[in-house]
């Protein structure tokens, strides 16, 4: 099975999915985040989907998932690259992905992973 390249830069974890995503893929994709989060310490995670053309409910809740989990481990995610037509389909879907950050592009889902970063030290 193809897994998707989890790369770290500094205290960010980068994901960048090139192909659609299956079931079995987004199951994986979230287990080897979680043990990446917790094994280097990471602050954020950037999941870059522009590739994305299609997302069903299965990802769209795997997406919220690993939001979800990201802040368990003490991690925000951002999703960035969303087209205009996932963004749709998954409003019908009735998925909002609460608790999920987006930008529209990486160099935006960066500032907003640093903006977050400063908030979350000024609560501490």
């Amino acid at each position: 099975m193809y897994r998707i390249p989890i790369l770290q830069m500094g205290d960010t974890l980068l994901v960048t999915i090139q192909v659609d995503m299956q079931d079995q893929m987004a199951l994986a994709l979230q287990d080897d985040l979680a043990s990446k989060i917790a094994a280097t310490g990471a602050k954020g995670v950037l999941i870059d989907i522009s590739a994305l053309e299609i997302v069903d409910s299965f990802v769209g809740r795997m997406l919220a998932s690993i939001s979800g989990i990201s802040r368990v481990l003490d991690a925000i995610t951002v999703v960035v690259g969303m087209q205009p037509a996932v963004a749709i389909t998954l409003v019908e879907l009735g998925l909002s992905l609460a608790g999920v950050r987006t930008a529209l592009s990486v160099e935006f889902g960066m500032e907003l992973l640093a903006q977050a970063r400063k908030e979350n030290a000024l609560a501490r």
